[in-house]
Order: structure tokens, then C-alpha cells, then sequence
């Protein structure tokens, strides 16, 4: 095992970004200070060669101009929130709209744009993040004191995130790397095949908004209770993806699956197959849900290593509590008190068939 760090680059403010490589006997992870951030994973095909597996912007100036959220971990509240207000203890609160009028990812200035404190522990191969978002930060209630750690191990990444509040908020970080078990600059992810551990879904409107409702998939496209390819029945979903146009001609998914078992427990959650490499990689969480998201509306986005990433090059796995829960009472709570302790935990293991 070994950790490196050197000199990314400097923000808009001058500051220096760090790279950070943790290196294990089957792993190379790459993170930055600038948003947490999971830049590069390399990991073996079943001839043993690596490849890098994630997407990513290929400087600072992008990551901080981007809107792809590649790698990031994104908070305050991460995914939608409808017209960026929730009730919290009989008030109306009212959040920054960043993505026409929702709030989406923790507002225009969410933990994706901040530069994250750092600690190692050399001892357990680990890197930890922390960020004080301040009371009122992007309109949030509270002083909110985050942090994101990555543990890498023979072939596991451990993610977890916390965070502990000064007066009553809303939390729901989720990390936001894009996956693509070919390589990152190898074409889409359609003929990966998918998992998911999950037997309903949370249907969303034209703005990708949660509806409210909690539906079976058995007979919808939704349904990857036995793994099968991504892009198989993916010209099927409709939806309007907040006002924006589609590359491709269609969007494909972006929605949240209701995961099985106990929210709290660490559980499995989904997994992401590439016939041919042989690259297997296999998520549980502690969450109650998972976006996935397969990069739909990608449009010629420039990435790192002189890559160009168009739809469908990348699909996301965000475990989490579902979206807009906090205008919907009967999805799992996303508010956090100051006696409570946030606890988000993913693990993700890397095989080869």
C-alpha cells in the first residue's frame, strides 16, 4: 500500500488543489481536495490490465466551471429539491434554484465547488475530507460540519460521509462519480449489464421530480432484479429531463430504486458488469435508495486525457435518501438534528470473471 500526494493545480482563488493517490496491490485511486473528489480508478480486467474507469474533467478551471458533478460529493441536500422549498418544524425554508426553478445537488455554490480540508491515515490507507458549511449557506437552516473519507483496500473503495448540525437541517450527501468498466474514454456503458437489488422505483414528472409514488417494477423497464444489459429497454423511458435537450434523441434513466432490506444496514445495493473486459464491480450501502443515472445528457463534454464524453458514457450509482424527501413525509427522513449523527456509508469491490 502507498499514498502520494502532488500539486494539481490552483483554483480561482489561487489556492493549491491536491492530488492524493492511494495505491493498493489491485487498485489506484486518485482523489482532490477540490470537492471531495474521486478523479481516477484503475483497476484490472481479467488479462490484468488496468484501465482508469472513471470519468472526469481534465483540469481544475473545468471541475469548477462543470456541471456534470464528475467524481464529486455533492451536499448539502443532493438530488432535487421541488422549487427549492420544504417545510422543517412549521416554517417554510427556501434553498438557492439552480436548475431552472429546483434546487438541485446543494444549490450553485454546493460542496462540489468548495475546497475540502484533508487528513491521511497512512495506517488504514485512508483520506479524510472535512467541509463547515456555514448557517444559511445556499439557504440552508444551521451550521452543517461534513466530512467525506475514501479507504482503499486490496480491491474495496470505502466511502463513507457524515455530518452533525448546529440546529435542525436537511442532509443527503451523495457521491457523484461516473463509471464506465470499459475505461473512461471507451464508448457508452449500454452493453454493461445491470443490477439493481430492488423491487420498486420512484416515478418522476417531466422535471425529473419525484410524484410521490412508490411502484412495483415487475413489467417496466425498471426492472433489473436479474441483471440484464442497460441500454436493452432504455428507449423506453420518458421523461423530460427538466427542460433539456436530449443528444441522443432520448434521455434514459435517471431515477431512484428503492433498495432492499433495512435502511441503516449495510446491504447489497447493485452491480455493474463489462462482458468484455470481465471488470465486475459490486455496491452495498446503508442507504435506502440509488440514483442511476447513465449520462444521458452527456453532449461532447471534454474530459480528462484528451477524452470527449457524449450520452450514455458513464453511468452514476448515488446511494441516498430519495429526492424532494422533504416534501414527501412518507419517503425516509432527510432531516438531522443536533443530538444526531449523519452516517452515509458505500462499498464499492472490484472483481473479474
Amino acid at each position: 500500500m502507498s499514498i502520494r500526494v502532488e500539486e494539481y493545480g490552483r483554483n480561482h482563488s489561487g489556492e493549491t488543489i491536491n492530488a492524493i493517490t492511494l495505491e493498493s496491490a489491485r487498485l489506484r485511486a486518485v482523489v482532490i481536495d477540490e470537492g471531495a473528489r474521486l478523479l481516477e480508478l484503475h483497476a484490472p480486467d481479467r488479462r490484468g490490465q488496468h484501465a482508469d474507469v472513471v470519468l472526469g474533467y481534465p483540469d481544475v478551471a473545468a471541475h469548477a466551471l462543470g456541471t456534470g458533478y464528475f467524481g464529486a460529493t455533492c451536499g448539502r441536500c443532493a438530488n432535487r429539491v421541488h422549487r427549492g422549498t420544504f417545510p422543517l418544524d412549521g416554517s417554510a425554508v427556501s434553498l438557492v434554484a439552480n436548475e431552472g426553478p429546483n434546487h438541485l445537488h446543494g444549490g450553485s455554490v454546493g460542496f462540489d465547488r468548495h475546497r475540502w480540508s484533508w487528513e491521511l491515515d497512512e495506517n488504514r490507507d485512508a483520506i479524510s475530507f472535512s467541509l463547515t458549511s456555514p448557517d444559511g449557506d445556499q439557504g440552508y437552516p444551521g451550521q452543517l460540519d461534513a466530512t467525506a473519507e475514501y479507504v482503499l483496500g486490496d480491491s474495496t473503495l470505502d466511502i463513507r460521509m457524515t455530518a452533525v448540525t448546529s440546529s435542525p437541517t436537511i442532509v443527503n450527501m451523495v457521491h457523484h462519480t461516473y463509471w464506465n468498466l470499459r475505461g473512461h474514454d471507451a464508448g457508452d456503458v449500454l452493453g454493461h449489464h445491470l443490477g439493481i437489488s430492488s423491487d420498486f422505483f420512484t416515478p418522476v414528472d417531466e422535471e425529473l421530480i419525484p410524484t410521490g409514488e412508490i411502484l412495483t417494477v415487475v413489467g417496466t423497464p425498471f426492472d433489473f432484479r436479474q441483471p440484464r444489459e442497460i441500454g436493452g429497454r432504455i428507449r423506453e423511458i420518458e421523461h423530460g429531463g427538466a427542460g433539456r435537450d436530449t443528444p441522443a434523441g432520448f434521455a434514459g434513466y435517471d431515477h431512484n430504486w428503492v433498495i432492499r432490506g433495512q435502511a441503516g444496514t449495510m446491504r447489497p445495493c447493485a452491480t455493474v458488469y463489462e462482458p468484455t473486459t470481465g471488470r465486475l464491480l459490486s455496491l452495498s450501502t446503508n442507504e435506502a435508495g440509488v440514483q442511476i443515472y447513465t449520462g444521458g445528457y452527456l453532449d461532447g463534454i471534454e474530459g480528462k486525457d484528451g477524452a470527449r464524453y457524449g450520452p450514455f458514457q458513464g453511468l452514476t450509482l448515488e446511494t441516498q435518501r430519495f429526492p424532494d424527501a422533504p416534501n414527501h413525509a412518507h419517503f425516509p427522513t432527510t432531516v438531522l438534528r443536533p443530538s444526531q449523527l449523519y452516517d452515509h456509508r458505500m462499498r464499492l469491490e472490484f472483481a473479474t470473471d
